[in-house]
């Protein structure tokens, strides 16, 4: 702690001799300029409608990052080169050159860094606050104060039996474990994207080998991460009890969850793309209709014709029954029942029936449609149309209404009788004298 305070004094002294007090103003002069210089990149950046892609987006983007640092280098450069021309001190000059060339080259790793992870990095958006941290620690080992801010820092701690816990030692664990899921993220990323483009495999295959991947080289990370932070992993006996009693308790239905989501995965029996429904049976009902959007590992999104996405735990698919109408086949055959009253000719309602498909773009050919006679009703004739689409994705009822007003017009035209379930009801009263007199009223 001492010959930190002893540091900083001298420090202290230099920024306030005649010298370095005409350094700092031209530092925080160069400071505002560069501010100044990455304000106008920003707002001609936002002017600018084009959004180039490749190459040339990822460049411009870095420009646009990096112009208030490049300008600063710049100018700290011109500067240093002054003062030494006119051999005046430049202590804190040459030091500013150091910390800003250190700056740019931290916030151009990070960029780098971003973009090989892709649009979903989990450093997306923290790209200033990291690049903030590494520099400051980097600039304190450059002004020669690390060594005694990590002994000051050391020194400040709590013992727990044999083990010492300090600021330092906390510090020193979340950095390195971060660094080691940086890391593994970024190897994870790469091995998604090999086995996204590998289309020999099954999609759901290659998202079961990139989910399965990231969680082991994440855990592992963060294993190897306390490791090397001097942690005793022989420490965690008993927190990983605590963890294995939860999970029999109160987690196993996210256990469960994280589970079922790679037997999905690894069956292939729902995947991306995949018409299903969780109720009704196929040709009748298509309640809980959608298609699947995304398998997660907790949950499988799932997206219906209102435009509503269902976030469906793996397990209800694993446990309940769930009907798949593109499993094997995108065709499904749709069934519409009809009643014909006992007048009509059954013959010329079943052709009636075939020609409310012809001409609709979403059925089928081949199969062709066909119509049934199923039963004789009490009412009628119950007669049945049965048809193949190959787009369930693109809905099935909209053909249903599109099929059922076809028939309806066309029944009316050649004068076809739909009958209604009709009751007569007989109402027997009792007059004066005794005697019964009865009336029937019709009920339709």
């Amino acid at each position: 702690m001492q010959s930190l305070v002893e540091n900083m004094g001298r420090q202290l002294d230099l920024l306030l001799a005649p010298g370095g007090m005409l350094q700092v103003g031209t530092v925080l002069a160069i400071i505002l300029v560069s501010w100044w210089v990455g304000r106008i990149a920003r707002e001609a950046a936002a002017r600018d409608s084009r959004d180039p892609a490749g190459t040339q987006g990822f460049l411009r983007e870095a420009l646009l990052i990096l112009s208030p640092h490049l300008s600063a280098l710049l100018l700290t450069a011109a500067a240093g080169g002054l003062f030494h021309a006119w051999k005046a001190p430049t202590a804190i000059i040459d030091a500013a050159i150091t910390l800003t060339a250190l700056l740019l080259l931290i916030r151009l790793v990070i960029y780098v860094v971003r973009v090989a992870l892709g649009e979903r990095a989990p450093i997306k958006g923290w790209g200033n606050t990291l690049s903030l941290i590494i520099w400051i620690a980097a600039s304190l080992h450059v002004l020669g104060w690390f060594e005694p801010l990590v002994k000051a820092l050391d020194s400040v701690g709590i013992s727990a039996g044999a083990a010492r816990i300090s600021i330092w030692s906390v510090v020193k664990l979340l950095f390195t474990v971060s660094l080691f899921i940086l890391v593994a993220a970024s190897i994870a990323r790469w091995i998604e994207r090999r086995v996204m483009g590998m289309g020999s495999l099954a999609m759901s295959t290659r998202i079961g080998v990139s989910k399965f991947s990231q969680a082991a080289l994440i855990g592992l990370s963060i294993l190897l991460g306390l490791n090397a932070a001097g942690l005793d992993l022989t420490t965690l006996n008993v927190l990983t009890g605590a963890i294995g009693i939860g999970l029999g308790f109160g987690l196993q239905a996210i256990a469960a969850n994280f589970v079922s989501g790679f037997v999905l995965l690894m069956d292939r029996s729902i995947k991306p793309g995949d018409v299903i429904s969780f109720t009704g049976t196929t040709g009748t009902s298509t309640e809980g209709f959608g298609w699947v959007q995304e398998l997660r590992g907790r949950y499988v999104v799932v997206r219906d014709r209102d435009g509503v996405e269902t976030l469906v735990p793996n397990q209800h698919l694993i446990t309940n029954p769930v009907i798949n109408w593109s499993y094997t086949d995108p065709r499904v055959r749709l069934k519409l029942p009809v009643r014909v009253s006992y007048k009509d000719d059954p013959e010329e309602a079943l052709a009636t029936l075939l020609s409310a498909t012809e001409g609709h773009p979403r059925i089928l050919r081949e199969p062709a449609p066909v119509s049934r006679l199923m039963a004789f009703n009490e009412y009628g004739f119950d007669l049945e149309l049965r048809f193949w689409i190959s787009d369930p994705q693109e809905g099935v009822n909209n053909v249903r209404s599109d099929v059922n007003r076809r028939i309806w017009r066309l029944f009316r035209e050649r004068g076809f009788t739909i009958p209604v379930a009709q009751r007569e009801v007989v109402l027997q009263m009792k007059s004066g004298d005794g005697t019964a007199q009865a009336g029937r009223t019709p009920d339709a």
